[in-house]
């Protein structure tokens, strides 16, 4: 295939606006604003599965705390019922000694529901604080992932206007290129990663591999329009002033 050198060298922009649309593509997969984001995304979840746990023990122990109450309530009840028997003088002395029995045991009683209910408020009001700690926490991820989340957008859009202003050259750039050239070069592409590449001091610029003296002698006795292939890597060898042919 004989090729007007100029169109040759066409191809050689061709390659580089292909070379960034790839390192676009692989920006935008491998995102560092986008991997902050996913980072803080789950330090988020995990911080708000940390203040529901803090919030379902918080719950269990309001729940607790209601019914040592309770018992606490109806053990001075039943203490207050007993007493009012008692100072009524109206009882035999063999109900009396079991009233007074009773209230030692619902006094020691009472006490121990004390106890247990003050020990329960304590770790309530301990709870309370590791929540308020969480919410603390999570309202900081979630500044700082709205942060993230700004220098996202930023850089895709960055991304969005260097990928257009490619694609743009890219399709002006394959537009004057002839159908057969294109379609070798393309496959070349789909096949390497380098359709095309500059051949430079004997060596392949896509390969990077180094020609040997017969196939560069053989090279430079063509004429200047011929389609040259790397013999190594089947890309379009282009040949310039920078070549040293």
């Amino acid at each position: 295939m004989n090729v007007d050198p100029k169109v040759q060298a066409s191809l050689l922009e061709l390659a580089g606006v292909d070379t960034e649309l790839s390192q676009i593509a692989h920006r935008r997969k491998s995102l560092p604003e986008q991997q902050e984001v996913d980072k803080l995304e789950t330090e988020r979840t995990t911080r708000k599965d940390a203040a529901v746990t803090v919030q379902i023990s918080m719950d269990d122990l309001d729940r607790d705390i209601r019914k040592l109450e309770g018992e606490v309530d109806a053990v001075r009840k039943r203490e207050a019922r007993d007493k009012k028997m008692l100072e009524s003088g109206t009882i035999a002395p063999k109900q009396m000694t079991e009233l007074q029995h009773e209230l030692g045991s619902l006094e020691r009683r009472q006490g121990i529901l004390e106890e247990e209910l003050l020990e329960v408020m304590e770790q309530r009001e301990a709870s309370e604080r590791d929540y308020e700690h969480a919410g603390a926490q999570l309202t900081q991820i979630e500044d700082e992932l709205v942060d993230a989340g700004r220098r996202r957008d930023d850089a895709v859009a960055d991304l969005d206007v260097a990928e257009k202003r490619s694609a743009e050259r890219r399709e002006s750039l394959v537009s004057g290129l002839p159908a057969d050239l294109l379609a070798l070069y393309e496959k070349q592409r789909a096949l390497t990663g380098r359709g095309a590449a500059l051949l430079q001091a004997r060596r392949c610029g896509a390969c990077r591999i180094e020609l040997d003296r017969n196939e560069i002698a053989s090279i430079a006795n063509k004429p200047a329009d011929a389609l040259i292939l790397c013999s190594e890597c089947n890309a379009i060898l282009v040949r310039t002033k920078e070549s040293g042919i």
